[in-house]
């Protein structure tokens, strides 16, 4: 078996020796996504609501260079600056994803790439 990257524009550029994605057979491996608009190149301002939409918009668009979806998601992690925030982030993720839903992590860090409030990466399975 091998490895294939994914890359796409619907998701930001990596900042570092990363791949936005690898496939590795029926499965699919993806990076932390933050809050960096692909179409800009710039961070999303408006608090961890505006945050938490466009890192699940991103990995949506990884998501769907790799011929999956939302759906096929199995496992996710959510790293935040600010446990307070957690209702709010489910609120959001609960737009994104419906039952049965995926497995999660969610832990409070001191610092993300760029100072983000929040970074989500996932497992997925590919159709």
């Amino acid at each position: 078996m091998k490895m294939d990257v994914i890359s796409t524009d619907k998701a930001p550029a990596a900042i570092g020796p990363y791949s936005q994605a690898v496939k590795f057979g029926e499965m699919l491996f993806t990076s932390g996504q933050i809050p960096i608009n692909p179409s800009t190149g710039e961070l999303v301002t408006g608090g961890i609501e505006a945050q938490t939409r466009q890192v699940l918009e991103n990995l949506k668009g990884v998501l769907e260079a790799a011929g999956t979806h939302l759906k096929n998601v199995v496992k996710t992690t959510v790293f935040i600056k600010d446990m307070n925030d957690f209702v709010t982030i489910n609120k959001i993720y609960s737009e994104f994803f419906s039952s049965p839903y995926p497995a999660r992590s969610c832990v409070e860090v001191a610092r993300l790439p760029k100072d983000v409030a929040i970074e989500i990466e996932a497992i997925a399975i590919l159709p």
